[in-house]
C-alpha cells in the first residue's frame, strides 16, 4: 500500500506539519500557495485544482495508504500532482510503499456510475471520478469527506465533470443516496418503499440539510484550541 508523506523544510506559522491536526491544511497551502479559506474558486481550473488539493488534504488527514484513502494508483498520483500542481517540487511528496490499492465492488459501481455521464474530457474528471467514489464511501457527508468547504462546491463539482447524473437530481437528494438511487435505476430496481418522497418515512435521510463544518476548518480550530490550552497550562504550572 502506498503511504504519503509531507516533506517540508519549513514549518508553517500555524504549527510543524508533522502535528496530525494541521497536516491536512499544509498539505493544501504547498499544493495551491494559499489557505483553504481564502482560496479563489471563480475559474474552472482553478476550481479544479482546489477541489483535488482538498481531497488529498482530507486523505492525509484521515492518515494511512493515500492510494486507497482517494482510490487513486501511485501512476495516477504522480500524473495528477505533474499536470495540476507543476510548481510543487517533486521532493514535496514522497510516496513510499510499493503496489496499488484494491477497489472494492461498491467503490467501482460509484466510479463507474460517474464514468459513464462524464462532461468533460480529459484526465481531471476520471481522476474525481475514482476519488469521489473512494470518498463515498466514508461515513460523513460526502462534501466533508472531499475535503470542501460547504455542500454547494460538490455540487458545483458534479454539474461540471458529471452533468447527464448531476442534472438528474432535481429534488436537491443527497448526493450518496443520489448515487445509489441512480445505480437501481439503472439495474431496474426501485430503492423506495414509498412512491412519494414527501410520504416516505426516510425523508430527512435522503433531503435533509448537510450542513456543517469543513473538516480543514475543524481541525484548524481544535489545534488552535489545543495551543491555547498548553499556553494556559503553561501560565498556571498545571501539566
Amino acid at each position: 500500500m502506498i503511504e504519503a508523506q509531507v516533506m517540508i523544510a519549513t514549518t508553517s506559522p500555524a504549527g510543524p506539519i508533522a502535528d496530525g491536526t494541521h497536516a491536512g491544511r499544509e498539505v493544501y497551502r504547498v499544493l495551491t500557495g494559499s489557505d483553504p479559506a481564502e482560496a479563489d474558486i471563480g475559474d474552472d481550473d482553478d476550481f479544479d485544482r482546489h477541489v483535488l488539493a482538498s481531497v488529498l488534504a482530507a486523505a492525509v488527514m484521515d492518515g494511512g495508504p493515500i492510494a486507497e484513502r482517494v482510490g487513486l494508483p501511485e501512476r495516477d498520483l504522480d500524473a495528477l500532482l505533474a499536470q495540476c500542481f507543476p510548481s510543487v517540487p517533486a521532493r514535496a511528496f514522497a510516496w513510499t510503499g510499493g503496489g496499488d490499492a484494491s477497489v472494492d465492488d461498491e467503490t467501482a459501481m460509484v466510479r463507474d456510475l460517474l464514468l459513464a455521464r462524464r462532461s468533460t474530457d480529459g484526465e481531471v474528471g476520471r481522476w474525481l471520478a475514482a476519488m469521489v467514489a473512494r470518498r463515498a464511501m466514508e461515513p460523513n457527508h460526502l462534501w466533508e469527506d472531499l475535503g470542501l468547504r460547504e455542500r454547494p462546491e460538490l455540487s458545483r463539482l458534479l454539474t461540471r465533470h458529471f452533468a447527464p447524473l448531476a442534472t438528474r437530481n432535481t429534488g436537491n437528494m443527497r448526493w450518496k443516496r443520489f448515487f445509489y438511487r441512480m445505480l437501481c435505476e439503472d439495474d431496474g430496481f426501485v430503492m423506495c418503499t414509498t412512491p412519494v418522497c414527501t410520504q416516505c418515512n426516510d425523508f430527512d435521510l435522503c433531503f435533509g440539510e448537510e450542513n456543517g463544518e469543513s473538516r480543514m476548518a475543524e481541525r484548524r480550530r481544535d489545534y488552535l484550541r489545543g495551543d491555547s490550552d498548553r499556553v494556559d497550562a503553561a501560565r498556571t504550572g498545571v501539566r
